[in-house]
């Protein structure tokens, strides 16, 4: 089973991930509130996580083309709502809806 190492606002967290789950998904059921304004479907960029180690796999084109249109995304950065865990990953959650002080929007779908 993957581990997932999180930098959030209030420190270090981590957990364990099921392989294939959806990053943003065990982000979230261990208690990170991430944002993920668009309910997971790659078109707000909220859920956003800069990968610091490990393989988030490929970027698909739907992913892909919405980073394109946002100026403040590195190379390091990816969707969490697009990464199908598959290796242990050392990640920086960017968005989180404490901070922003606002809802994190409907939650994606497995």
């Amino acid at each position: 089973m993957p581990r997932i190492t999180a930098e959030t606002a209030s420190g270090p967290q981590a957990f364990d991930c099921d392989e294939g789950r959806k990053l943003v998904l065990c982000i979230e059921d261990n208690g990170i509130d991430i944002l993920h304004r668009c309910g997971g479907n790659a078109r707000c960029t909220t859920c956003r996580v800069e990968i610091i180690h490990g393989d988030p796999g490929p970027i698909e084109e739907a992913e892909k083309t919405i980073m394109a249109t946002k100026a403040d995304m590195t190379d390091h950065m990816r969707l969490s709502c697009q990464i199908r865990v598959k290796d242990d990953l050392h990640i920086k959650v960017i968005n989180q809806a404490s901070v922003a002080g606002i809802d994190p929007g409907t939650r994606p779908e497995e």
